[in-house]
């Protein structure tokens, strides 16, 4: 292999590498048993991205208007602990943020139906610690997905 191959399998990334070396990934939830497109296939990164970004500006308007007395700079810790408290609540109940509903997501069990509610609370404490949200795996489940047994996915 000279230095050109290297260095482009280096910039194409291991998963190319992998490929190019034979190892054949699938699609993104084939593992789990999802659909590879439409409802019920594994969220894209994007409209997760999305959702998570609508639920910040929902809690921040929340923790600046009833919460906080001191001013836009005191809302920063109000406004996580309004996500931890939303995200439980509803991905608990409807299996959705308003961001995610907004959307057309939803958070399930990799068996299918909803999460019992320990698994919620693990993957809300998780996803407010925000690292584990940011470990994904090879279906782009991050790590507070993995651990909750959850999966989520296009309504």
């Amino acid at each position: 292999m000279d230095k050109r191959q290297a260095i482009g399998s280096w910039l194409s990334g291991p998963r190319a590498a992998a490929e190019e070396m034979g190892a054949e990934f699938g699609y993104r939830g084939e593992r789990l048993g999802l659909p590879e497109e439409g409802p019920g296939s594994v969220a894209p990164l994007g409209r997760r991205f999305a959702a998570i970004f609508i639920d910040w500006l929902l809690c921040l308007v929340i923790a600046y208007g009833l919460l906080s007395d001191s001013g836009v700079s005191g809302t920063g810790n109000w406004t996580l602990l309004v996500f931890g408290v939303m995200s439980f609540l509803t991905v608990g109940t409807v299996g959705s943020t308003p961001g995610k509903r907004i959307l057309r997501l939803q958070v399930l069990s990799v068996t299918g139906g909803r999460l019992s509610v320990p698994r919620v609370l693990l993957r809300t404490a998780l996803l407010v610690l925000a690292l584990p949200a940011l470990v994904w795996d090879r279906d782009t489940r991050g790590l507070h997905d993995r651990l909750s047994g959850a999966v989520q996915v296009r309504t």
